[in-house]
């Protein structure tokens, strides 16, 4: 566990001391939002905060390579991961100066998934009536599915400063919990590329926040979205093949289908995000993936609540939902869901209360949302 709380902190001071020269090079660039009818900041913001995510990946790798524990994890799947990381930061920076065209990113998150494929890295198995090994061909179709579904998840809910990155914390926060304690329960090797990759991933974003909370100085960008979004989808399909599905099955174990359901449950806000963004498109007779300004962060923000407010209220219905289903894999279901219920309770107290970041004061105001 040392070992990886030591990545965590090298990842997340990397990120942190490499965004202030990305930005300087993204307004160089002219890589910067400018400010649309939909969009909530009020004034130019350099994006390519996915490249300073980037180097921490890089840099991280680079310096634990050599640790007795992590660098047991360097393996072909971490190749993988590393290189279908660096080609979509490429494609995201492209489309963060350029604005590509939907098909074209999602082509190129389709070969971003094809990289994870040629690794390795596939849905080899379902939980269906038992264990059903899957063809090949259809492992690698919804390999490819939940890599772009995921990506597309994280870049939906990029919509408020913060928002994005503390939410993809959390969720890899969940996947790290339950790699590890899965390891330790069963005896399985604590030295994986779904740990690996997870505690990065918190620390990358952890470094990347305190640029980009309220108000951003930066914002992660396609390039940052696309990129978290990848290792997400990674690190749970990896985790999910290197499960031993024999003693997923056992009594000490509960769900075998936890691996994979976890990064769906983790992400459950953005997801629904998604899905009720497509649907709302195509019954309007847009393209699915045409922008709006409708989102569950612009519903929120419509009855009242602040931006620091709404990012906080969103970072417990993540933890809600993914914090009790890593916990009711190792607690009883009862204990699981108090976790989640007492997360619920506090989400609904912040929404109804004036709640300020800045000044670190809570006024409990109920009439606020009658106004």
């Amino acid at each position: 566990m040392r070992e990886y709380l030591l990545t965590l902190l090298i990842a997340a001071a990397i990120t942190y001391l490499v965004i202030p020269v990305v930005r300087k090079w993204a307004i160089g660039a002219k890589a910067v939002a400018k400010v649309r009818e939909r969009d909530i900041h009020n004034a130019e913001t350099p994006r390519w905060g996915g490249l300073g995510m980037w180097f921490g990946l890089a840099g991280t790798l680079l310096i634990v390579s050599e640790l007795n524990l992590v660098g047991k994890s360097f393996t072909r799947e971490l190749t993988g991961v590393f290189l279908a990381a660096t080609f979509i930061v490429i494609l995201g920076m492209l489309d963060d100066r350029f604005e590509l065209d939907a098909i074209t990113k999602l082509a190129g998150q389709s070969l971003a998934a094809g990289i994870l494929l040629i690794f390795g890295i596939q849905i080899l198995w379902i939980p269906i009536n038992g264990i059903v090994i899957l063809p090949s061909n259809i492992g690698q179709f919804l390999t490819v599915l939940v890599v772009v579904v995921t990506i597309n998840a994280v870049n939906f809910v990029d919509g408020l400063d913060g928002l994005a990155a503390g939410i993809v914390a959390i969720s890899a926060a969940s996947l790290f919990g339950f790699a590890y304690l899965l390891a330790v329960e069963n005896g399985f090797p604590r030295a994986g590329a779904p740990s690996l990759v997870s505690a990065i991933m918190i620390g990358i974003c952890f470094g990347f926040l305190p640029h980009n909370l309220y108000p951003a100085r930066i914002f992660m960008g396609d390039s940052g979205s696309m990129l978290l979004g990848l290792m997400l989808a990674a690190s749970s399909v990896t985790l999910s093949s290197q499960v031993d599905v024999n003693a997923a099955f056992s009594e000490s174990l509960i769900p075998a289908l936890l691996p994979i359901l976890l990064p769906f449950m983790v992400l459950a806000i953005p997801f629904l995000d998604f899905a009720l963004a497509v649907i709302r498109r195509v019954r309007a007779g847009r393209s699915p993936f045409a922008p709006d300004k409708k989102h569950i962060h612009h519903k929120l923000m419509e009855l009242g609540n602040s931006q620091q407010r709404t990012t906080l209220v969103l970072y417990l219905w993540t933890a809600m939902l993914a914090i009790p289903a890593m916990a009711s894999a190792f607690l009883p279901i009862w204990q699981a869901v108090l976790i989640g219920l007492a997360l619920f309770l506090l989400s609904i107290f912040i929404n109804k209360s004036k709640f300020d970041l800045t000044t670190k004061r809570v006024k409990v105001d109920f009439d606020d949302r009658r106004r």
